[in-house]
């Protein structure tokens, strides 16, 4: 992840996402199918971390919904991509609601976020979160921080977009993020955790 903002290959997919939501408005179906080939990974990711094995069926209810209210968007292709994830967001709520379940969560000891080291690590932490095992790990962080990683990493929205999706400041997302960063590295057998500043997570204030 670069310290100017998201993934570099975000970036470059947002510009032909943008381009195939744009069609797709027009009634382009093969258009829609593009977006949602360029989408779907992250959102997946994003919903196994929060509902489990349940992420297919919530992510099938949040796509009928994107693609109902496709005509009602307005944006870019990032903004498309923070756009889909609050609407799976609302609807791995609501699922979590009907099964009276919870994000499984686990205390946040300040030993681990304290540790020193020679080397950042997050981006190793970062490339590993891609496996099942890894988003396994997710899901027992605190859910602030369970969020905010798999918005910035999984789903590849700046910190901005994390924050309007999760109804708070950047600030305050910088922060679960890199907090749930530095549990990940320890958990992953990352060797060693940097106190760098967490503004290296590539978020604005």
């Amino acid at each position: 992840m670069g310290r100017g903002g998201e993934p570099r290959r975000v970036q470059t997919y947002d510009v032909e996402l943008g381009a195939a939501v744009a069609r797709a408005q027009d009634g382009d179906e093969a258009a829609f199918a593009v977006a949602y080939r360029i989408v779907q990974p992250g959102l997946l990711g994003y919903l196994r971390g929060i509902v489990g094995d349940d992420a297919e069926d919530v992510a099938s209810d949040a796509w009928l919904e994107i693609a109902r209210d496709l005509g009602r968007f307005k944006g870019d292709g990032a903004g498309f991509r923070g756009w889909s994830a609050t609407i799976a967001r609302h609807r791995a709520l609501d699922h979590l609601r009907r099964q009276k379940v919870r994000p499984r969560s686990a205390a946040l000891e300040q030993d681990v976020l304290d540790l020193p080291g020679p080397h950042s690590t997050h981006d190793q932490a970062l490339e590993s979160l891609s496996t099942e095992y890894a988003l396994e790990l997710v899901r027992g962080l605190p859910r602030d921080q369970a969020e905010a990683v798999l918005l910035r990493v999984v789903v590849g929205l700046d910190g901005p977009a994390a924050a309007r999706v999760l109804g708070k400041r950047p600030g305050a997302v910088r922060t679960a993020a890199y907090r749930g960063l530095k549990r990940l590295a320890q958990q992953l057998g990352v060797e060693s955790v940097t106190d760098d500043d967490p503004r290296t997570l590539g978020e604005s204030k």
